[in-house]
């Protein structure tokens, strides 16, 4: 299901060093991902993060290794793994589950058909020794062979290859377990006597007495039985990452020199011309050269309502035109388009660990060993000091090796990642990593950018005043011709009113941007300077005073050092703004508008929002310092903002959430991205991190005192060794089935915000999983 980032580079002191994802087969707990990384730790300048659940690897790797390097130390270690090259892999990859999946169903289903009458057989014979007939262990033995032998297989064939590379994993625990207890009861059968009657609780402990092929068969039931629901579980928490990656187009439509041709998506460049008709995906970000259409953004974005889209107008992949064709001129293509930005953040953090999941895989990583000692002392304990014989000392051993599989450990964590991060990008919510929900959980303070964050950022001409009785359409003409470069919402929204008013807009040179403060430029030999105003605006200090206090945005025109005019602008607030505010406040967040707009502008949105604390006219570097003012006073910050000048203020915040639609320099810097254009999706971000946080430590408590408690009770001989087998899967599924309950996580945002992506219908997600 993997997307992009995964041929990504980077430059540190050392050289090149480039990132692949490895698909990793074979991995059953956390030990076998601590093994992995270790390994691949080992080649210089190697590091990597495996996860348990998404079986893949993030690895990090110098230019002078080879992928083909990487893939072979891990075989080398016990796994298999595969490089997850792109887009293509997400058929290959879901057809590769579903092939496992039923696998592990067949396995367990003969496993269970078989185990039910071996069960009823062993606890009636040694219930009811009358009803015994001559033979009846060898009747058990033909019911209990195919499932410690074909069913158990998988866990023999891995523990084998582990104790080949001299080392160890869950199934070497669940594989020693079975054959210690398949060969015991084959032992007792061929040489001791079998005839023992056991009654009243022994009998129900142990049904057939000194036989433990039930139990053989009970465990490796109960573990597949684990195994099948955890890999179900991985299955479904995947399901919105390969609905994400049906928005991608296979093909597009090049157009060169007038002729059309269809190839490949992989084939599109930057600065190539693609058609795009009426109903079909648009390939990759860019910009419109010809033709109109309605565009369905609501995959990306949950708006309902198509969004006009015409030349010159800025259209994002994954979304479909209706209602006209249109020419587009690639910018971003493959990993770099938006789409694919997203999914590889989401994937990424999936993978990403926290300190305590590491600590985790660390311990895991001696767990096996400990439990193979402790069983070991288990059995000589009962053999030398309490004298019980061969037959008494057998059973707590193998209770002790089967109880204390760390599955639920291992799973703890990325699992309820995992789904937390699909239920994220479900809402609209793309998490870059663990630390970003961490975080998100311990703010207690959200500092809001007003332009684009709380306001529409649709910002239109309400007003225009010029001095010295010059002519208003030549003002507009030479702002717009300043602002022709610029991005921003105040820019465009110039150079509309300008082109609506039918004013002639002049070429500009020498054009300088000034950072927080506006832009100059030459238009007709005269430097014409667009931004703040000044303190001093003489005659038109009345209009501008006039203009603040109705919340408008106030820009300046200077001709020279000569204010020539004045342009006022109104930006809405968003109707999901006060709505937003208000959810913040009750979770106990307190909101703050910092904005380098003027402080009656400023005050009038803070107002209309609920907010009352509000800083306004605030530099990039400016905002900054209020950030870390506010850390320096022991507030975690959240940092909301869409544009380039609150890019450092996302980076300096202990969070930085950037609107969707903002600038990349923002989307690049923030820790989390909001696709939606509605900021009742921020309050359900903060739900999400503190479920979702609240979570792995319910998981982490049940495993932990699971394994702590369980051992001891194992090692008295309390615990039957099939009832053990029992429990270290319940335990796992358990895990998994709290994590999946993220998926109901802020739940009102589904009634509130409706669903970010269209549905995908069967047909095409059929034809994602297998287009491979």
């Amino acid at each position: 299901m993997s997307i992009a980032g995964h041929v990504e580079h980077r430059v540190d002191h050392s050289g090149a060093v480039r990132t692949v994802e490895l698909r990793i087969d074979g991995m059953t707990c956390a030990a076998c991902v601590n093994r992995v990384e270790r390994k691949l730790g080992k080649l210089d300048g190697v590091r990597a993060t495996v996860n348990l659940a998404t079986e893949r690897a993030l690895v990090e790797y110098p230019g002078g290794t080879s992928v083909a390097t990487l893939v072979e130390t891990v075989r080398k270690a016990g796994y298999g793994a595969t490089e997850v090259a792109g887009p293509a892999d997400t058929g290959d990859e879901a057809t590769e589950d579903d092939t496992a999946l039923r696998r592990l169903r067949l396995r367990m289903a003969v496993a269970l058909l078989l185990f039910i009458p071996l069960a009823d057989l062993s606890l009636a014979m040694s219930l009811v020794p009358t009803l015994r007939f001559p033979f009846w262990q060898w009747v058990v033995v033909a019911l209990a062979l195919p499932v410690v032998g074909w069913a158990a297989w998988p866990f023999h064939r891995t523990a084998f290859v582990n104790l080949r590379h001299g080392t160890t994993s869950m199934d070497t625990l669940v594989s020693l377990g079975v054959i210690a207890a398949s060969a015991w009861s084959l032992g007792e059968m061929a040489f001791l006597d079998t005839r023992t009657t056991l009654t009243g609780w022994d009998a129900v402990l142990h049904p057939s007495g000194p036989l433990y092929l039930e139990v053989a068969a009970g465990v490796t039931t109960f573990v597949l039985a684990g195994r099948y629901f955890e890999a179900r579980a991985r299955r479904t928490a995947g399901r919105v990452m390969r609905s994400l990656a049906a928005l991608e187009s296979d093909e597009v439509t090049v157009v060169v020199d007038g002729a059309e041709k269809r190839v490949p998506v992989g084939r599109l460049r930057a600065g190539d011309r693609f058609l795009v008709r009426p109903g079909e995906r648009i390939a990759a970000d860019g910009v419109v050269e010809t033709g109109r259409a309605g565009v369905d953004t609501s995959a990306m974005t949950g708006e309902p309502v198509p969004v006009e889209a015409g030349p010159g107008d800025r259209v994002i992949g994954g979304t479909i035109p209706s209602g006209g064709s249109l020419v587009v001129v690639a910018e971003q293509v493959g990993a770099d388009t938006r789409l694919a930005r997203m999914i590889a953040a989401v994937e990424r953090a999936q993978t990403e660990k926290s300190a305590t999941q590491r600590l985790v895989d660390r311990v895991s990583s001696v767990f096996v060993p400990v439990v193979l000692g402790l069983a070991t002392a288990t059995l000589l304990g009962w053999l030398l000091l309490a004298g019980a014989g061969w037959t008494g000392a057998i059973g707590p051993a193998i209770a002790v090796v089967i109880i204390a599989c760390p599955c639920a450990l291992g799973l703890a964590t990325p699992t309820a990642l995992m789904v937390a991060t699909g239920r994220g990008a479900e809402l609209g919510i793309f998490v870059k990593g663990y630390r970003a929900l961490e975080t998100t959980r311990a703010a207690d303070t959200v500092v809001l950018d007003k332009t684009g964050t709380l306001t529409a950022g649709r910002m239109s001409v309400a007003d225009v005043a010029v001095t010295g009785g010059a002519d208003p359409a030549v003002l507009l003409g030479r702002a717009a011709a300043v602002e022709a470069g610029s991005e921003h919402a105040i820019a465009a929204a110039i150079r509309d009113h300008a082109r609506e008013a039918g004013a002639a807009v002049p070429p500009v040179e020498d054009f300088v941007a000034l950072p927080g403060l506006g832009a100059r430029g030459r238009v007709d030999g005269t430097v014409v300077t667009v931004g703040r105003p000044p303190e001093d605006a003489g005659a038109l200090a009345g209009r501008i005073a006039a203009w603040e206090e109705l919340g408008h945005t106030v820009v300046a025109v200077h001709a020279g050092d000569v204010l020539a005019g004045a342009i006022a602008l109104s930006d809405p607030v968003k109707e999901s703004a006060p709505v937003a505010v208000a959810e913040l406040v009750a979770m106990g967040l307190r909101p703050v508008l910092l904005t380098g707009d003027r402080p009656a502008a400023a005050h009038a949105v803070g107002r209309a929002c609920g907010i009352t604390d509000v800083v306004a006219g605030a530099l990039p570097d400016e905002k900054v310092e209020h950030v870390r003012a506010l850390q320096a006073r022991g507030r975690t910050v959240a940092m909301v903002g869409d544009g380039v000048n609150d890019a450092a203020a996302l980076a300096a915040a202990d969070l930085g959430i950037a609107v969707g639609s903002g600038t990349d320099v923002a989307l690049e810097a923030a820790d989390v991205v909001l696709v939606r254009d509605d900021l009742r999706v921020l309050p359900a971000t903060v739900e999400l991190a503190r479920s979702t946080m609240s979570t792995i430590r319910g998981n982490l408590w049940w495993a932990f005192g699971y394994n702590t408690a369980a051992i001891p009770v194992a090692m008295a001989g309390l615990l039957n060794p099939l009832l053990a087998g029992a429990a270290m899967a319940v335990s796992s599924f358990l895990v998994v089935t709290n994590s999946l309950r993220l998926r109901k996580a802020a739940s009102w945002a589904d009634g509130a915000l409706g669903a970010v992506r269209a549905p995908v219908s069967d047909d095409e997600t059929r034809y994602v999983e297998a287009r491979a």
